[in-house]
């Protein structure tokens, strides 16, 4: 089905390449457009129990967005400060959708610093107003604030800083992809031989991403899109695009220098019959991960698994006809291989792939004992890993947003963090809910407890301000302590604190299924490829190795700090409770990308073996890495700077991301593929293919006869 679908793309190039031109005009005439179509998208499900009395509080007393601001830098009773500042005040209280405004100088609020340099401002919009408006008289506001004679006035809320988030991560995408580009455009040119040929795969990941935007722009108006699913989406379709770009690329050379009479549909159809197989089944492995991700049911999981399912597809589909099309149309200008597989499974010309691999068959015990231990090493810091929700911290550094939070957390905190709220569906004069009171008192040291007015009878809502950050350790105890009260009254909580623990939890409850998903569907597609029961198992513990690595080398860097410095960040002690999640699935969506290259050549080598037995095994594995080895090379290459180019984004959250996959990729195909499988695989021997089922001497699998001088190409 394959080699036939290759030799009708070659024989169709026009036609194919035609379809692709109308898909990039429109992706890049329409997709654009996808940036306005995205907003703010709920990391937590709507039906937990955080959520649930957040929704029922809102209803009963809605609230408006904030903007707050620090006014710092001059003493607070220097007179002409006074009274420059309270003519804005006035100012702010007239503009339109402006609901409060607490300030120490006209509102008698007393948020004043210790050290009478500094005061708070907090502004509150009416909460009827849409998000836009919201933001409109957001910039009033901030435009008035601004006119404050004071050295410093740090304007700052969560509506502005998810602005900045979204508009930061529009430019983080744009350095990204454009420093990607241009230094794959150099990379692959020298790599491949030529200009022409290296600007495939680039060609290829253009197209690819024009779709994939045109897709998400579509996608846009079914289900909510933020601008961080936009950035990750595309990081992954750059990456799939390359790495199928450069498999077909390098197969369509092998075949070509092995029979130089052949036509190019010919040579197209075992290209896609081999190499396209790879693809297929690489594609269909990725999009099992991210099945996975949507198994997780949160909204902005599961828009970022429907956005990389659509770029997976494309990707695979680009890899099928794209790519051929591309070929068939410049095959003349596209060079022979400079470099040959091996010829006698020992002495491997392919590259240092090989060369490790040859390494670790020598040595095999060593080898495995040593790289499992380092990467067990990796992993350690791990155990000590602190998940929590992004905020404002996770800006750039010189942001306002972020400076504006980081001086009300230093300076404000008692007044500003967001309370652990308290909702019990009775009146507080009823017994039952009056006992439950006295024992919230109890429970929190409180002599009085901040109850809410103004609110229906039936309900009570009570808020409570523990010591420390509104999601931080003791605010935490406080919601569990809360929750494991036997109420006599129905009682929810509410605020981040619930929020996060709700968010882990509901991670927690759901990672046994998507961890099934993925385990499940990427072993069934190996054994389809390999038919051993083995190779999978081998396979995923190595995929569970490497991203237990990578984790733990993201706690060092953006938990610990180390190396922030080297990459122009701040940490704020944690990592964001999504990026683990994105990187399980990335990781074992791109590692199986290479295991399936590696694999898929090492069974087509065995298969070609008389003696099925460990020597044998040994020269299939050695020489099927000798010959799939540079475009593995070459695809991390190419991949791990298309990372590098996001992790040089200010948005710590995409940095996570493009650092961790950066890690991932190289410690992969180095050590993993590199030295780890080989040494496995040597050890294992004729074991690697239990249950295959014996072939006769010299079949080549699906697909055609071997023709003389293959085995060695």
């Amino acid at each position: 089905m394959l080699a036939l679908l290759g030799r009708w793309t070659a024989g169709h190039r026009m036609f194919v390449l035609a379809g692709w031109v109308v898909i990039a005009l429109a992706g890049a005439v329409f997709g654009g457009t996808v940036y306005d179509r995205t907003r703010s998208v709920d990391s937590l499900r709507p039906d937990a129990e955080s959520a649930v009395a957040q929704a029922r509080i809102d209803r009963l007393a809605p609230e408006g967005e904030r903007v707050v601001a620090v006014i710092a830098g001059r003493d607070f009773n220097a007179t002409a400060l006074v009274d420059n500042a309270s003519r804005v005040m006035f100012d702010i209280r007239a503009i339109p959708g402006v609901a409060t405004v607490t300030d120490a100088y006209t509102a008698g609020s007393g948020q004043v610093a210790a050290d009478n340099r500094s005061s708070l401002v907090t502004v509150e919009l009416r909460p009827e107003l849409s998000d836009a408006e919201a933001l409109a008289v957001a910039d009033r506001v901030a435009a008035a604030l601004h006119r404050i004679d004071a050295p410093e006035v740090r304007v700052g809320g969560e509506l502005l800083a998810e602005r900045t988030f979204g508009e930061q991560a529009v430019r983080d995408a744009a350095v990204g992809e454009g420093v990607a580009l241009v230094v794959l455009c150099g990379v692959l040119a020298v790599v491949l031989g030529g200009l022409l040929v290296g600007s495939l795969p680039l060609v290829t990941a253009l197209g690819t991403v024009a779709a994939t935007l045109l897709a998400l722009t579509g996608l846009a108006a079914v289900v909510p899109v933020s601008e961080y699913a936009v950035n990750v989406v595309t990081l992954l379709g750059l990456g799939l695009a390359v790495d199928y770009s450069l498999l077909i690329v390098t197969r369509f050379r092998e075949e070509r220098a092995a029979d130089r009479e052949a036509t190019v549909p010919d040579l197209l159809a075992r290209t896609v019959a081999t190499a396209g197989r790879a693809v297929l089944v690489s594609g269909l492995a990725v999009g099992a991960a991210l099945a996975g991700l949507f198994a997780f049911a949160e909204p902005l999981l599961a828009a970022m698994a429907l956005g990389g399912a659509l770029v997976v597809c494309l990707a695979t589909l680009a890899g099928l006809t794209l790519v051929p099309a591309l070929v068939a149309l410049t095959h003349r200008r596209i060079p022979a291989p400079r470099l040959r597989a091996a010829r006698n499974g020992r002495g491997a010309a392919g590259g240092g792939l090989a060369r490790l691999a040859g390494a670790a068959q020598r040595r095999p015990v060593l080898v495995a004992a040593a790289v499992t231990a380092g990467l067990a090493v990796l992993s350690l810091p791990l155990l000590g890993v602190t998940l929590a929700n992004s905020d404002a911290r996770s800006l750039p550094a010189g942001s306002e947003e972020r400076l504006a939070y980081e001086a009300v957390e230093r300076d404000f905190a008692k007044w500003t963090t967001q309370p652990v709220t308290v909702l019990i569906e009775a009146n507080a004069t009823d017994p039952p809910a009056a006992a439950l009171l006295t024992r919230i008192r109890e429970l929190t040291g409180e002599a009085e407890l901040d109850v809410r007015t103004g609110l229906p009878p039936d309900v009570t809502v009570v808020d409570l301000r523990p010591a420390g950050p509104a999601d931080g350790a003791p605010a935490q105890r406080l919601v569990r302590q809360l929750r494991a009260l036997d109420a006599p009254v129905p009682l929810l909580v509410a605020g981040p604190a619930a929020e996060l623990i709700d968010a882990r939890s509901s991670v927690a409850s759901r990672l046994p299924v998507a961890v099934a998903v993925i385990v499940a569907a990427t072993a069934l597609l190996l054994f389809a490829l390999t038919g051993s029961v083995v190779v999978p198992v081998k396979a995923l513990c190595m995929n569970v190795l490497t991203l237990l690595a990578t984790l733990g080398v993201l706690v060092a860097v953006f938990q610990w700090g180390w190396g922030a410095a080297l990459l122009g960040f701040q940490p704020w002690g944690a990592l964001d409770l999504t990026t683990p999640l994105l990187l399980f699935v990335f990781i074992f969506g791109l590692s199986m990308d290479y295991e399936v290259f590696l694999l898929a050549r090492i069974k087509e080598e065995w298969d070609r073996r008389t003696a099925q037995d460990r020597a044998a095994n040994d020269r299939a594995v050695l020489t099927g890495i000798a010959a799939t080895g540079p475009v593995v090379t070459t695809a991390a290459l190419a991949v791990g700077i298309v990372f590098l180019g996001f992790a040089l984004g200010d948005l710590v959250a995409v940095k996570e991301i493009g650092v961790g996959m950066t890690i991932a990729v190289l410690l992969d195909v180095t050590v993993v593929r590199g030295l780890l499988l080989p040494a496995v695989m040597s050890l294992l021997g004729a074991a690697n293919w239990w249950r295959l089922g014996r072939r006769p001497a010299g079949h080549h699998g699906p697909g055609e006869p071997v023709r003389a001088g293959t085995a060695a190409r």
